[in-house]
């Protein structure tokens, strides 16, 4: 049996719907209860990608040291430098975002760095999720939840898995 309650009251991540807003970009200072440290060999190429590209904005810096990025509340990312790009993707992160963002991130990480995203493609546990390859080689996941339809094959395949979803 799976516990679950409705908890949207402590996440910045809005309710799925069609007028569901992207929340302002979280300035304040917290104990991070989760971020990444992204390897890279050009600390200002990053930098730019993931500001111009995927909407994160500059916390703060110690120059040559570690760039600390960040979206919503509790999406935390340090760039830090190294001397070794990876072959494989340096990590892979899924960051949320509302649909209507999508597109535009798509096309920001495009005019930045083209060839840099794949999709956005639909899936089936519910989402809209556009892959993103970074300068330094991470793989960053837009992901966006679609609205939840309780008679939808999504719906079902969650309650086949003992997930049930919100009332509606």
């Amino acid at each position: 049996m799976i516990n679950t309650y409705p908890a949207f009251d402590v996440s910045p991540v809005p309710v799925p719907g069609p007028d569901a807003r992207a929340p302002e970009p979280f300035h304040g200072i917290y104990g991070m209860p989760m971020f990444v440290s992204v390897p890279t060999a050009d600390l200002a190429a990053s930098t730019d990608f993931w500001v111009r590209g995927l909407g994160f904005f500059e916390l703060f810096s110690v120059p040559g040291q570690v760039v600390h990025l960040r979206r919503w509340t509790f999406q935390d990312v340090l760039l830090v430098p190294t001397g070794r790009p990876g072959e494989a993707p340096a990590l892979g992160v899924s960051f949320s975002c509302v649909l209507d963002q999508v597109e535009e991130i798509a096309a920001a990480c495009e005019k930045v760095l083209p060839g840099s995203t794949t999709g956005p493609r639909t899936m089936p546990w519910g989402s809209v999720e556009l892959e993103v390859v970074t300068p330094e080689n991470a793989r960053v996941v837009m992901t966006a939840a679609r609205p939840y339809d309780p008679d939808s094959a999504v719906a079902q395949n969650l309650r086949d898995m003992g997930i049930e979803g919100p009332a509606v």
